[in-house]
């Protein structure tokens, strides 16, 4: 239970990270720091549960596609990821969106892949 907890903090930060690096992924008012909060830790939730049911499928339906690219496939995944949890969260109507699939996902799912992996390594493992 607390390496879940550990984990969604992670994703959390990682989220707030781009919301604040790249332009086109927005998160929560900017004004209110507790419905930010939440919001965050809602899609923190929301992107957890994509990543652990969807991106396992994805991944096994577009495996040639992996193979032909040599792995850079998986900046098109994780931008989808991103991009499903960006409508995902919209239908609980959490203020988090993802403007553009090429720039803001795919740069979006890049600073939260290089933040979770740092975070991942100075944390410790729960």
């Amino acid at each position: 239970m607390l390496s879940f907890i550990v984990r969604l903090f992670v994703t959390g930060v990682a989220i707030w990270v781009a919301s604040e690096i790249i332009g086109g992924v927005t998160l929560g008012p900017s004004g209110d720091t507790t419905q930010m909060v939440l919001t965050l830790a809602g899609v923190s939730l929301i992107f957890t549960v994509v990543n652990a049911l969807v991106r396992p499928v994805v991944v096994l339906l577009s495996l040639p596609a992996y193979i032909l690219t040599l792995g850079l496939f998986t900046f098109v995944v994780n931008a989808l990821m991103l991009w499903l949890t960006s409508w995902i969260a919209g239908q609980f109507d959490l203020n988090f969106n993802v403007d553009g699939f090429f720039w803001a996902a795919v740069l979006g799912s890049l600073v939260i892949s290089l933040v979770s992996w740092v975070l991942s390594l100075v944390l410790p493992k729960a």
